[in-house]
């Protein structure tokens, strides 16, 4: 494992939401346990005029909203809180600035982090300022939050543009997907046992299942949300990012660009949607008013911020398939929505049922084996089989074998900004997308939205509170199969 080196790490948006809730209290809890060296500094910018005090004691409230009460002790705050130090930036004027050069002036050699907390737009133009003020070091990365541009030639912009002051593997661009336990789980248990290696692939799997369920709605974010849409927002990095790892050959190993060229495949191999067939193959939903945990809510067009009119898709689902040996004919099934009845994200491998019953009408041939692979809210792998129920007769009924990581290992893995803030530091690339990924997944959406946009159909309204539009369930009825809904 990389030692994590002295380093100085630049904070923009840091009084923003992401930072205050979960950047900040990662960094806090990494530094709890001993991770960072006491030679790591991180330097808090933002519009606001305040001076450190001040900006210290906003993080000291808002930890008390997002960290244990067990978690705050002094000699934590104490330590942590000198790490830090704040410079007021607006990157409209280039101000604050040579403010920034100042302080980190004679620190050339360590590792300096530069994490753009920050509407997209704002990506370019704070790295031509970092470029001119002569911030960007050998030793300098960059990261950046999503979305990377809202089409594939933003992207292809923003990309160049950065391209040419930071290099390819010193930009960070960050999935927090990647980063959660499960995820790094699903990696540990296709490549590190052998048993599902042999079932992984199409005479054994029926289908494959991607669940990103929220019963948020656009909370306060719907200037941003109203020009993106859930297929931007959500299938187009997260949701295809896990569909790479549910797909990918194994690689060589678990180095940067090995994975990434395995993932890259899977992008590549991904069979387009496009005219009628985007149409078929895709359902697209707006939620109504309706009524979340028995509190009734608004539909998105009453939304404060919401056009009246708009036709932005709050709910996406779809169908591909990844044209490879492996894989042929194996339906991939994606399904993201806001509002809907459950916090949940998971991935389900259902499995092919067995060819013949020897059980006769004791078999339930409606439950095949599945593979539940929990990422939200609780984080687990749930393995669901047949098995015989007690008494003298031969009587099977479903039963599921539960590794739940919480219980299993006793102690509470880190948060997902944890393990790719401290990846950033030490330098590890293989959880971030390269730019030939970025580039293929925009390549393989863009067409699902043209279809869209010429369509000009408004998107099929949804209760809140529900599982999205009936639509939805259709599109896998048509193959005798349904959406996992249940543990």
């Amino acid at each position: 494992m990389k030692s994590t080196k002295p380093f100085d790490l630049v904070l923009f948006g840091a009084t923003g939401d992401l930072a205050m809730s979960k950047l900040l209290p990662a960094l806090y809890r990494r530094d709890r346990a001993g991770q960072l060296p006491a030679d790591g500094r991180i330097i808090a910018t933002a519009r606001s005029r305040l001076d450190r005090d001040t900006f210290i004691a906003r993080v000291e409230a808002a930890f008390g909203d997002h960290l244990e009460a067990d978690e705050r002790t002094q000699p934590d705050w104490h330590r942590f809180f000198e790490r830090l130090d704040f410079v007021s930036i607006d990157a409209d004027t280039s101000g604050g600035f040579e403010d920034l050069a100042g302080k980190l002036r004679g620190r050339e050699d360590r590792t300096r982090v530069f994490y753009l907390a920050v509407a997209p737009n704002y990506f370019v133009e704070i790295c031509e300022h970092l470029n001119a003020h002569g911030l960007v070091t050998e030793r300098a990365r960059v990261v950046l939050e999503k979305p990377l541009g809202h089409d594939l030639a933003s992207a292809r912009a923003i990309t160049e543009q950065i391209g040419a002051i930071f290099a390819e593997d010193a930009i960070y661009r960050i999935d927090h997907y990647l980063g959660k336990e499960t995820v790094q789980n699903l990696i540990a248990l296709r490549f590190g046992n052998m048993l599902f290696e042999p079932l992984w692939r199409r005479d054994w799997v029926r289908d494959v299942q991607i669940s990103v369920s929220e019963q948020l709605g656009v909370s306060g974010r719907a200037g941003f949300y109203d020009r993106t849409g859930a297929l931007r927002d959500m299938v187009q990095n997260h949701m295809l990012q896990l569909l790479c790892i549910i797909a990918m050959e194994p690689p060589s190993d678990i180095g940067a660009d090995a994975v990434r060229d395995e993932k890259l495949k899977v992008l590549r191999a991904l069979k387009g949607l496009e005219g009628q067939s985007a149409l078929r193959n895709t359902v697209r939903g707006q939620y109504r008013a309706g009524a979340i945990a028995g509190q009734p809510v608004p539909g998105y067009l009453e939304e404060e911020g919401v056009p009246a009119s708009s036709r932005t898709e709050t709910f996406v689902a779809l169908r591909t398939e990844v044209a490879n040996w492996r894989w042929a004919g194996v339906p991939f099934y994606l399904r993201t929505g806001k509002r809907l009845q459950e916090r949940a994200a998971e991935i389900v491998v259902n499995f092919r049922d067995v060819p013949h019953s020897i059980f006769g009408m004791a078999y339930d041939s409606g439950r095949p084996n599945r593979l539940v692979i929990k990422l939200q809210p609780d984080e687990g792998v749930r393995l669901h089989m047949m098995a015989k129920s007690p008494g003298d007769r031969m009587q099977l009924r479903p039963v599921s074998l539960n590794l739940d990581f919480a219980e299993a290992f006793q102690q509470r893995p880190p948060d997902a900004y944890e393990r790719l803030l401290m990846d950033v530091l030490r330098g590890r690339l293989t959880l971030f997308m390269r730019r030939d990924e970025l580039y293929a997944a925009w390549s393989w959406i863009e067409p699902i939205l043209d279809a869209w946009n010429e369509a000009g159909d408004a998107p099929k309204p949804y209760t809140a509170g529900t599982w999205g539009p009936a639509a939805s369930s259709a599109l896998l009825a048509r193959e005798d199969a349904s959406w996992h809904e249940e543990d």
